[in-house]
Order: structure tokens, then sequence, then C-alpha cells
């Protein structure tokens, strides 16, 4: 599969920019990776031996296909929004390993009845009837993009027809949730969980999934990584304050430029609420935020709640741009560098590999450039200092791993044009420099991060 990505769409993206057409490109490119993904969790299922997908598991798979096809010939778009959500990805790789390993995993079955969720979401968007029964896990039965019930431990018994979903739990009252015209679900049943929807970036655009009920948030549903608190699940209370910090963060984007509304509204699928991260808290030592993304979730962002509006768009901005990154590199090599993890970073006590590097330092511009222009518009003197000690840590951050970047002969033609357009970027920067107080104190806690790094990872490259 190859798609070509034009020079001036190279130099956009390599400045940290990119139009909805270029955007579209990348776009374009996930979509149709994941149909092939799909495809080839029906092929590896077929081909399983029958130890590890027994004759009716598969019956069940083909029939759970069958349906996704019947939702894809009426509704398009509206199959496809279930497809291509982002935590299909997840769960579509597991399964494909599941179904490729030796014998059957511990998860194969919860993952194989995962489809059946899936392709009942598609055909209630798309508006088509069906008859079946869903598993629940973790005491919840999951409809991707549409919301959960709770359940017990047995299989639940679904109809849909006309608008009507009607879920039959095992040894309790069956429940009615109705799909609205926006194809979002409501019900007064309080066993019945709404995703919440979050107000499109930017108007006129698709409201934004706050997925608190997918099972597939972060590791499959396993251990947390990375340093990410695990998936959660909110509370009437929590979503009042998520949507309104969200509420918030439109107009702050706007302040980064056009180039970030339109990347917020181009690339990001669905926001996945993550607990606090481990340590924080009165008597922790951990950050008080966390956030990150996952190659194979293309548009999901990972964040814990923000604090406050301006540093959810900042989430934002960090977050999109290392989705909008690695869907470059999965379309054009940037470099030719192993993964061995040998490099300093300012923003991390590890060391990183090359590939790493260009990610943080791809991310840390964006940050620089949104929180200067926030700095720069900002009429209250609280907001202007954390702006201005925002861009100045990241402006130096940035500095430090530049010269590795660019001086690495391990980068393709491609990713000489990437680095080059960064560095651009980070000259640019300079035509509107931080007040000298915070530009000094962001320059010794770069040098106090790489002190600690080089003592605590030795001859390691700096």
């Amino acid at each position: 599969m190859s798609t070509a990505i034009p020079d001036h769409v190279l130099r956009e993206l390599g400045r940290t920019e990119g139009d909805a057409a270029s955007l579209g490109l990348l776009v374009r490119d996930q979509d149709t990776r994941r149909l092939l993904l799909l495809r080839a969790v029906l092929d590896a299922a077929s081909a399983a031996p029958a130890t590890v997908c027994p004759p009716p598991l598969l019956d069940r798979l083909r029939e759970d296909w069958a349906l996704l096809e019947a939702a894809e010939r009426t509704d398009r778009a509206a199959a496809r929004t279930v497809l291509f959500h982002p935590l299909a990805g997840p769960w579509a790789q597991r399964l494909l390993g599941g179904l490729t390993a030796p014998a059957a995993g511990p998860d194969l079955l919860a993952d194989l009845a995962h489809l059946t969720a899936l392709a009942a979401a598609a055909a209630i968007r798309a508006g088509v009837a069906f008859e079946s029964r869903l598993l629940p896990r973790g005491g919840l039965v999951c409809l991707p993009t549409l919301g959960a019930v709770r359940a017990g431990n047995g299989p639940i018994g679904v109809s849909y027809a006309n608008d009507e979903l009607t879920l039959r739990p095992e040894g309790g009252p069956e429940l009615t949730v109705r799909c609205q015209p926006d194809r979002t679900m409501s019900s007064g049943d309080p066993r019945w969980l709404p995703v919440l929807m979050l107000r499109a970036i930017p108007p006129g655009g698709s409201p934004v999934p706050l997925d608190d009920a997918d099972p597939y948030g972060i590791d499959g549903g396993g251990l947390p990584r990375y340093g990410l608190s695990g998936a959660t699940r909110i509370g009437d209370h929590e979503r009042k304050e998520w949507a309104a910090s969200w509420s918030g963060v439109e107009p702050l984007l706007r302040i980064g430029g056009e180039h970030r509304l339109t990347e917020a509204g181009v690339l990001l699928r669905c926001v996945v609420p993550l607990g606090p991260p481990t340590g924080h808290g009165p008597t922790g030592e951990g950050a008080a935020h966390c956030s990150g993304t996952r190659s194979e979730a293309f548009g999901a962002v990972l964040s814990s709640k923000p604090t406050t509006s301006a540093y959810f768009a900042a989430t934002l901005v960090h977050e999109l741009q290392h989705t909008k990154l690695a869907a470059l590199t999965a379309v054009v090599p940037l470099h030719r560098e192993d993964a061995t993890p040998r490099y300093f970073a300012p923003w991390r006590p590890d060391p990183r590999p090359f590939d790493g590097l260009l990610q943080g330092a791809y991310s840390h511009l964006a940050l620089a450039d949104y929180w200067q222009r926030f700095a720069l518009r900002a009429r209250r003197v609280t907001h202007r200092d954390l702006a201005w000690s925002e861009h100045a840590r990241c402006r130096e951050q940035v500095g430090a791993v530049l010269p590795v970047l660019a001086g690495s002969a391990a980068l393709t033609p491609e990713g000489r044009t990437v680095v080059n357009e960064m560095i651009t970027v980070y000259h640019r920067l300079d035509d509107s420099p931080p007040p000298a107080e915070y530009l000094a104190r962001a320059q010794a806690y770069v040098s106090t991060a790489s002190v600690i790094w080089q003592q605590r990872n030795g001859s390691r490259r700096q």
C-alpha cells in the first residue's frame, strides 16, 4: 500500500501544520489500513485451526461479518463510524494476534465476542434490524461509539428495529433504549450508560465522544503503560467537569492558529478519560496530569482530566502532533535508525530511541508555538505568566535535541524535509522571545535535566 505525499504537504506537516486536504491524505491512508486489518482478522479466523477458533465461534464471526456488510450496504458512513472508531484498532490487532497464535489464548473468546458488539453498533447506526446476543465484560456490555449497559455475568439478548434497542439480561428485567435522529442513544433506565458527546471542534463538524465505556481504551483493557493511568469510567459530576473544561477549548485552540482547529476537526475522533496518574495526590510524587496516543488507535487522545481549558487545549495540540507524525511515518519512512534507546530527551528521564526523540521534539515544537501565541494574546497577567513559562520550557527542550536530529545521517530525504521545516519554525519563535526571567529558568531546567540524565545513563548519547 502506497500513498504519495506531495512535497508541499510534507513541508506543511514539518511545520506542525496541515490544512484539511493535507491531513485528509493521512486519514484516508489510516482508514484503508483499518479495513485491511479487519479483512485480515476474517481471513485469519478462517485459516485458524479448530483448537484456536472452533467451528461454532467461526460461524458466529461470519454472522457478525454479514451484519457488518449489511450495515455498510445500507449506510456506509454510519457503519464506518464504528469500523473507524479508534478503539477498534487495538481490538483488531489483538484479535489478529490471538487468531494466529499456536493455541487459543485466555482473551480470545472475549476478543471474538467484541466483534458481535461492533457489528451490532454498526447496524444500529445504519438502521439495520437484527437480533443477537452480547457477552458482558467487567459487568458491562459495550456497544462501541454508543454506550454500555450494566449487566451481570450472563449473556444479554439484543434486538433492534424501528430506532428501538431492546436488551434482555439474564435474570433481570429488559430495558429499552431509543435511537435519536443524531444516532445517539437515550434511555430512562439507569442501567444504560451513554457515551458523552463533546461538542464539535470546529463548529459544524462531528461531536467528539468521551469514550469511557469501550474495553479497549488502553492496552486492550490490560495494564497501563508508558506512565499512563488506566482508562476509567466517569460519574455524572465528572462528566459535567469534563464538559465544562471542553467548552473553553475551541477559542483557546483558535489562539494557536486556524490550523490547530483544523487538525482537531480532521484528526480527533474520540477522547478516552484516564484516571489520575500514579502517585498523584497530597502525598504522591507523580505528575498532576497524563496523556498519550496509540498508533494503533488512530484519532484517539487518552487523557486524565485536565485542570483547565487551557491545559485541555494544550493536551490536544501535543497529542495530535503524535497522531499526525505517526500517521505520516506509516506512509513514508522519515529515518533508518534502529529502536535502541540511547538519546537524551529533556522531557523524559530515560534514554529515547531516535524515533521517540523525533516524536517528542515535533510535539514540543508545536507546544512552544502554541504557548507563544497564547502569551502574546493573553490579557491576564497570570495567563501570560503561565504561557511564557510553558513556551520557554518547550522551546529550550526542542533546542536541546534539534542538533541531534539535524545531524543524523539516518534521515531519509522526506525526514530531512520535515526536520528542516521544524528548524525553520524553531528559529521563527525568536521573533517574539520570552521575557529573560522565563528563558533563564527554562535554560536552567534543561541544563539540570541533562546533568541528571548523564548521571543516570552514563555515556549514552546526549
